[in-house]
Parts: C-alpha cells; structure tokens; sequence
C-alpha cells in the first residue's frame, strides 16, 4: 500500500472518530434538556475533545499536502476532511450550548418541548446520514440533507413566529425553546455542510446554495 493511501485512510478513520462521537454528544445534550438532566460537564469535555481531534485532522491533512503533494481526487478528499472536521467539531461546540441552556434557566421540566424534541429527531437523523453520506462517499444519502435542513428551519422560524408575536404562554419555556431550537438550526446546517463536502469530493463540483 502507498504511503498515501495509508494517509488517507488514517484521516478517513480520524473523521469518523469525530463524526461518531459528534453524534452521541449531540444527542446527549438533546436528550438532557428534553429531561431536565444536567450533563454540562460532561458535553463540555466532549466538545473539548472533538476540537483536539480536530486538530489532529488539520496537522495530518498539512502533513500530506506538503509531503506528497496530492492532486485530483485526493486533493479533494483531503481539503474536504478538513472541512467535515471543523463541521463535527461545531456540532460539540452546540451541543455544549444547549446544555449550558438548562444550567442558565434550570427547571424547565414543566414546558412543552415537543417542537424541540421534533428538530432534536430530525437532526439526530441528518447526523447519522451526514456519517453514513462521508463513510460510503455516497452523494445520494448525502443529498437528503437540504431537504432535512429545511424541516429543521420551518420549526424554528415557526416557534419564533409564536414568539415574536406574543403567542407565548410561559416567556421562559419560549425564549430557553427558542434558544435550544437555534443551536439545532446550526447543527443543521453544519450537517448539510457535510453533505456537500461529500458530493464535491465525489464530483468535484460545489453545491449550489441557491
């Protein structure tokens, strides 16, 4: 095996490695807010530990740039895992922001989370294909992600809607649902983000954002 291929899968497996644990944190900070549990510490030093992974994508995919100088293909993988691992490092950095939502409003078990819980669903999913998408380079699943990101947008616009315009029952359950539902609108985002790295290291042609 060469030598970049033995870099290249080293990377691949070093993304993975976010991607996964990215995905359980998200969904233990979901999980914590949708049951009043506080797991601030812990999702913390997940975030921490994604951003060191993170870093160890960058000095590798540096190190391969500048030592086999790699064109086509490869290139595209490379540049692009550097890309998807700034993604997944976000995603611990959000999850880390809800749970920092139940320290700063504390009893929240009283409110209607369903709306949360629904966006919470739906980008647990967009993770998990996000992963599937990168792992098989398979441009198909990665194409779902628009379509999900967009579920995701329409409930948070909707229970901002509500807010603004003074449908609100409870000012806390609202504004503390309404931040929570924004960080997930940004992880979201960042899932779809992955998507589009994955068909551009397939093709070679960026997704347009219109």
């Amino acid at each position: 095996m060469r030598l970049m291929e033995i870099g290249l899968d080293k990377l691949t497996k070093l993304v993975l490695e976010m991607a996964t644990l990215s995905e359980a944190t998200v969904n233990k900070a979901i999980e914590a807010y949708s049951s009043g549990i506080n797991v601030r510490d812990e999702v913390y030093a997940r975030s921490e530990q994604l951003e060191l992974l993170q870093d160890d994508v960058n000095d590798l995919a540096t190190e391969m740039i500048a030592r086999y100088q790699p064109v086509a293909t490869d290139l595209r993988f490379i540049t692009t895992a550097m890309e998807i691992s700034y993604g997944y490092s976000r995603l611990g950095r959000y999850a880390y922001d809800i749970t920092d939502v139940l320290s700063l409003f504390e009893d929240l078990t009283y409110c209607d989370k369903s709306q949360v819980v629904l966006a919470g669903k739906t980008v647990a999913d967009m993770i998990r294909i996000s992963i599937k998408s990168f792992a098989e380079r398979d441009i198909l699943q990665a194409g779902r992600l628009k379509a999900m990101d967009n579920i995701v947008d329409d409930i948070y616009r909707g229970y901002l809607k509500t807010l603004t315009k003074g449908g609100a029952e409870d000012m806390r359950c609202y504004v503390s649902g309404t931040l929570v539902l924004r960080y997930l609108e940004r992880i979201a985002d960042h899932a779809e983000d992955v998507g589009e790295a994955v068909v551009y290291t397939v093709t070679g042609k960026r997704v347009s954002k219109k």
